[in-house]
């Protein structure tokens, strides 16, 4: 396994400084998962509520430490940028329970989930009544959504543009590619949507393409080669960048060599990828060409790691993390319904993600869940400093992007 030359520099300088065959079962579903505020107050001490501060503020109005944006937050308002609620797409306004996790749990991420024909217009409003739940002075909320095209696209009607499969984006050149994107992107950006949840980087073998159950049956690959993969998803990141979206390569450490679909399928496995496949290298290419987001499969690969989905996996974010050098944020794929995670409760899937290392843990099609996922990522930090200080630095990894984001 290659290693990027230039994060190990960095690693070191640091150091001395201090993704079921379709012929025989039902047709799988697609799912479009693969997939954030007039001054809010958090608790003080001594009981008595206190103002969120901004990742500029410090407490007592001194000069801002570069090296801890959320100095004197509390623990709550930490926890909360580390979860995306889902809100229906298709409604003029956040449901209850987005509301809930925003204005109660500091949450400071949404995801639009569903299928939504209303077009730009309706779509900017919904955003705008997510963001303005969220306090004056709190961080950029990230809007995100599926818009990869084909089967899954979840934003549609006046102003938005019909996007092809991933398979056909694959046929053009680089160069349409990436036009077309920045369009894409622009539409996104133009609704208020911040990051996309695309584009697909799974390698999908030719002769598993129909039996593919989560991405090639849908036709969401960009072909069937390492190389088209990697030109395509990168032209269609770089589009969706040039318009100030951000895009999401995934799902790590690709979904290709499965044939059930982790959102309707308990414990997907994957007996073939290691961590010199080369379903890892087209990652790897995707981060050197500057992917600043990679979401990661809710598959066990058996060869990494026998026992835990890759969400909820250490060797898989460590493999992400040293050996492709990815220093940027890591999100899971939806783990608030999907099947293959449904064997434990939401609370410890939250748990389990963030102790693996992964920095944003997506509630997109069930947002009900984040109460309890709050409410635990708060009590294990309280009580672990290991814990609490995963927390913080995927919290640093999250408003560290977050201030990027439109550069």
């Amino acid at each position: 396994m290659r290693r990027r030359t230039a994060a190990l520099v960095a690693l070191t300088c640091a150091a001395l400084a201090a993704c079921g065959s379709p012929g025989s079962q039902p047709a799988p579903t697609p799912s479009p998962e693969r997939s954030g505020p007039g001054s809010a107050t958090g608790p003080s001490p001594s009981g008595t509520p206190v103002p969120l501060p901004s990742p500029s503020a410090v407490p007592d109005g001194g000069t801002p430490d570069p090296q801890d944006p959320a100095a004197g937050w509390s623990i709550e308002q930490k926890v909360g940028q580390l979860l995306v609620v889902g809100t229906p797409a298709d409604a003029v306004t956040v449901g209850d329970a987005t509301r809930t996790a925003i204005e109660d749990h500091h949450v400071g991420n949404v995801f639009l989930h569903g299928r939504s024909e209303a077009g730009l217009e309706a779509t900017r409003g919904l955003v705008e009544s997510a963001i303005g739940l969220a306090p004056d002075d709190a961080p950029p909320m990230l809007v995100a959504t599926d818009q990869e095209g084909g089967s899954v696209q979840v934003l549609r009607g006046p102003g938005f543009s019909e996007l092809p499969r991933a398979t056909e984006q694959a046929t053009w050149d680089a160069e349409r590619l990436e036009e077309e994107a920045t369009a894409w992107g622009a539409e996104l950006a133009d609704a208020g949507v911040n990051l996309n949840l695309a584009p697909v980087m799974d390698l999908v073998p030719a002769d598993n393409q129909s039996a593919n159950a989560p991405i090639g049956y849908f036709s969401r690959n960009y072909g069937n080669t390492a190389q088209s993969v990697v030109r395509s998803a990168t032209a269609f990141s770089a589009g969706m960048q040039a318009s100030g979206v951000e895009p999401v390569i995934k799902h790590f450490p690709g979904l290709g060599h499965v044939t059930r679909n982790t959102d309707t399928t308990e414990r997907v496995t994957d007996d073939s990828v290691t961590a010199g496949s080369a379903s890892v290298e087209v990652f790897a290419d995707g981060i050197d060409a500057g992917a600043r987001f990679v979401m990661l499969s809710n598959a066990v690969y058996t060869r990494i790691d026998t026992e835990n989905p890759a969400a909820f996996s250490p060797a898989v974010v460590g493999l992400l993390r040293e050996d492709l050098g990815f220093d940027g944020v890591v999100v899971t794929d939806d783990v608030s319904a999907a099947a293959a995670v449904t064997g434990l409760a939401p609370a410890e899937r939250a748990l389990e993600a963030v102790g693996a290392g992964a920095d944003l843990v997506l509630a997109s099609a069930d947002p009900t869940v984040v109460p309890a996922m709050a409410d635990a990522l708060v009590a294990r930090a309280q009580d672990d400093a290991e814990f609490a200080a995963k927390v913080d630095a995927a919290v640093g990894r999250v408003l560290t992007a977050k201030a990027s984001l439109g550069d």
